[in-house]
C-alpha cells in the first residue's frame, strides 16, 4: 500500500534524523532509527560499516534495479589527542570552513558511550585571535584542567567522535526547517519517503534503498552499496549547498522554495544528458518545481556509483541547504517534497526499454 507522508509526518522524520549524532564512521544512531522505524515495512540489510540496503517486500530480483541513495553521515570531528591542560586536539571529518567552527557547542562520545558537552575554543581577540585562525590551531574544551581529568573523569580518549550540538526546529508559517546534518539526513528522508510512496505498486523495475556511510570522507559506503545492489540506474538524494544568500537571482542555482535541484555537473561526475532530459520532462508534465545546477566544486555519491560497477546513469536530486557544513542549516519543506515527488513520478516511467536508451 502506498504511504504518502503528510507535512507533519515528514517534519517528524527529519527532526529525529537531524538530531541524531552520526559522524563519518560512527553512523550507528542514524542507522538504528531507520531500522526501528521501518524494519517492519521493508527488508533491511546491514553490513559491518553500517551501510543499509533496503528492499521493498515485493522485490522480484529479475527486473532492472533502481538504486535510491542517501548518506547517513554528517560533517564532524574526531579527537586526535588530549593536551596536558585538558583541552582536546581534533581533526575534521569532512569539509569545514575554519571561521564557522569556534564558539559552537559539540558532543564528544566517550569510551562508555556517554556524550560529553564541549565548546570549540580558539584564541580570543584579546590575545591576537580572530580571522585567519586555522582548524589545526583550535581546541575542544570540556571544562577540564588536566589530562587526567579528561581521561579519568570524562572518560574521553583519542579517536572519540565529535558532532555539532544543534537542535531541529520548524517554522510552520514559512515551512522552513532549521537544524544540523541536513547534508544528508534530508537525503535519507527522501530515500525512505520515496520507497514508502512506491510500496505496494506494481512497477517494471525493482527499487532498492541505499543508506550509505562515510560520504563526507570519500564516498566510501556508496562504493560498497553499489556493488551489493548492482543498479541499472541510480537516484542520489543530497542536501546540497544553497547559494541564494550570496548570489543574485540569475546566478543562484540552489535557492530555497524553488524546487528540487537537478545537478548537471560537479567535480565527481557529469550527468547523463538523456537522463536529465527525461527527468525534466517528467517534472514539467507533473508541474514539479525544479532548478538546474552546474557546480564548480563539491561531489556526491554519484561519483563512485556511476563508475564502480560499469557505467550506471545517475540522477542527483538536491534539497538546497543554506549554510551547509556548519552547525545549522535552513531548508524548505517545498524543496524536500519536490525531490520525493520527482523521483516517484520518474521511477513510474522506467522499464528496461527506457533505461536502454540512456
Amino acid at each position: 500500500m502506498m504511504i504518502n507522508y503528510t507535512q507533519e509526518e515528514s517534519v517528524a522524520l527529519i527532526e529525529v534524523l537531524s538530531n541524531a549524532k552520526g559522524a563519518p564512521g560512527f553512523e550507528d544512531e542514524v542507522v538504528e532509527i531507520i531500522k526501528q522505524k521501518y524494519g517492519h515495512i521493508f527488508n533491511i540489510q546491514e553490513d559491518s560499516m553500517r551501510n543499509l540496503v533496503i528492499y521493498r517486500k515485493n522485490h522480484s530480483g529479475n527486473k532492472p534495479v533502481i538504486m535510491l541513495d542517501g548518506h547517513s553521515d554528517e560533517v564532524a570531528f574526531i579527537v586526535q589527542s588530549i593536551r596536558p591542560n585538558g583541552t582536546l586536539k581534533f581533526l575534521p571529518l569532512g569539509g569545514w570552513v575554519a571561521q564557522t567552527v569556534p564558539g559552537h557547542k559539540v558532543w564528544i562520545k566517550n569510551s562508555e558511550g556517554t556524550y560529553i558537552e564541549g565548546v570549540m575554543g580558539s584564541k580570543p581577540p584579546h590575545f591576537g585571535g580572530g580571522d585567519g585562525q586555522k582548524l589545526e590551531d583550535m581546541i575542544i574544551d570540556v571544562g577540564a584542567t588536566s589530562y587526567e581529568e579528561v581521561v579519568e573523569l570524562f572518560k574521553i580518549e583519542a579517536g572519540a567522535p565529535v558532532t555539532p550540538d544543534a537542535t531541529f526546529s520548524y517554522n510552520k508559517i514559512t515551512e522552513v526547517m532549521l537544524g544540523k546534518a541536513f547534508d544528508n539526513r534530508l537525503g535519507c528522508g527522501c530515500v525512505i519517503e520515496t520507497l514508502l510512496a512506491l510500496e505496494g505498486l506494481e512497477l517494471d523495475v525493482d527499487v532498492v534503498g541505499s543508506i550509505s556511510v562515510q560520504e563526507e570522507v570519500g564516498c566510501r559506503g556508496a562504493k560498497v552499496n553499489v556493488k551489493t545492489i548492482k543498479p541499472h540506474l541510480a537516484i542520489i538524494f543530497e542536501g546540497s549547498p544553497a547559494d541564494d544568500t550570496f548570489m543574485d537571482s540569475y546566478s543562484a542555482q540552489g535557492s530555497l522554495k524553488k524546487g528540487t535541484q537537478i545537478r548537471h555537473f560537479d567535480r565527481s561526475f557529469i550527468a547523463n544528458p538523456r537522463l536529465i532530459q527525461q527527468t525534466k520532462d517528467v517534472a514539467k508534465t507533473h508541474q514539479i518545481p525544479y532548478q538546474c545546477a552546474v557546480r564548480s566544486g563539491g561531489g556526491t555519491d554519484a561519483g563512485p556509483i556511476h563508475l564502480e560497477l560499469g557505467a550506471v546513469p545517475c540522477l542527483v536530486l538536491g534539497v538546497p541547504v543554506r549554510y551547509a557544513h556548519t552547525h545549522y542549516g535552513y531548508s524548505a519543506m517545498k524543496d524536500y517534497k519536490a525531490s520525493i515527488q520527482l523521483a516517484v513520478e520518474y521511477i513510474k516511467t522506467l522499464n528496461q526499454e527506457v533505461i536502454s536508451t540512456l
